[in-house]
């Protein structure tokens, strides 16, 4: 009964159109659903289309116009059903890998408290290997034997081996820096004198936006083989220089006294400033129109270096202004050995 019911249905003409119809209205509700799920709304038109082709093949899969192959590449015929098929696995296996890593392991990161570079690392392992797998699925619905890939992974290694060394040797790095993580999502670098953070690690390079907002690509190899300074890597605590001069009428106790009271000043409302190890101040020497000092202050948090800087020195000027300290100007003494007595008599007569 229920094949009769089938066979009816799928050789009735309105087939269809009702069901474009039927699809048409469902969406919304699906994008709604998946909304309140706190989900890409726009997974829901994906369904849609996904829902349409299955249905495409289901209706006509006893076409001929379906399976013509209007391409020939080798022993294989290309034919409209297997580009629809070869679509449907990709995508698919592309919204199943956001989905994975956008829902489910989220929580799982939180229940053990991963942070942001192992969570990256996870995700771009899971996303690899569903895209791989899903690769070879499409290869062995197109009907491409699976056995002759060992003749063209020899051809490719020699192609590698030639042609691709830089792309090969930044996707080798790429996979080391996911898992030795000498720098990490969310780490402060700075590259050639560039400072900013790691935002991602994908296959052949680095993305890093500066402190302007400014994103750079950095090939992979870069930071295997080259100088990098990573201000996140282990500790945290980055010591912070602050150089001030006053002029010699002042006295370097009591300067030293207002430059930590500045310290304890701004701790108070920067948890980024540290009291532990304790601030100093070093009298760094005699300058040509002042006395030198260095404030060295220890932050939690690299990011904060610049902010807290900016802080600091607005206070010390601050202090300095309200205690009546002077930050001098550069002074030279002249000293005139000869001077012509025409042009200063010249002068002094004006």
């Amino acid at each position: 009964m229920f094949e009769n019911i089938y066979t009816y249905l799928m050789d009735h003409p309105l087939l269809p159109a009702v069901f474009i119809v039927a699809v048409i209205v469902v969406r919304p509700i699906i994008n709604r659903i998946l909304k309140k799920w706190d989900i890409n709304s726009h997974l829901g038109n994906w369904v849609a289309l996904y829902a349409l082709l299955v249905f495409f093949l289901s209706y006509y899969q006893n076409s001929n116009w379906l399976f013509y192959s209007f391409i020939t590449l080798g022993s294989i015929g290309i034919n409209l059903n297997l580009l629809i098929v070869s679509f449907l696995i990709i995508t698919m296996a592309f919204h199943i890998s956001k989905i994975f890593t956008k829902q489910f392991l989220p929580s799982i990161y939180t229940r053990y408290q991963l942070d942001r570079g192992v969570q990256f690392t996870f995700n771009r392992l899971l996303h690899y290997i569903i895209m791989i797998v899903a690769i070879l699925m499409t290869a062995s619905a197109v009907g491409i034997n699976l056995n002759s890939l060992t003749v063209f992974a020899g051809v490719l290694g020699v192609g590698i081996g030639f042609g691709l060394q830089n792309i090969t040797s930044n996707f080798i790095s790429g996979i080391i820096l996911l898992f030795e993580r000498p720098i990490k999502i969310g780490d402060r670098v700075i590259v050639e004198d560039i400072v900013g953070d790691v935002e991602q690690i994908n296959m052949r390079a680095t993305i890093i936006r500066s402190i302007n907002n400014e994103h750079i690509i950095v090939p992979n190899s870069y930071f295997l083989e080259e100088h990098v300074i990573n201000r996140s890597h282990g500790s945290p605590y980055m010591r912070l220089i602050a150089p001030v001069g006053v002029s010699y009428d002042s006295d370097p106790e009591f300067v030293k006294e207002l430059l930590l009271d500045v310290v304890y000043s701004e701790a108070k409302e920067n948890p980024s400033v540290l009291l532990d190890p304790s601030p100093s101040v070093h009298f760094d020497g005699f300058g040509a129109s002042s006395l030198n000092f260095d404030l060295m202050v220890w932050v939690a948090d690299p990011k904060q270096l610049r902010r807290v800087k900016t802080n600091l020195n607005f206070r010390i000027f601050k202090s300095f202004k309200k205690n009546g300290v002077e930050i001098p100007f550069p002074q030279h003494d002249l000293h005139l050995r000869s001077v012509d007595r025409d042009l200063l008599e010249k002068h002094l007569n004006k």
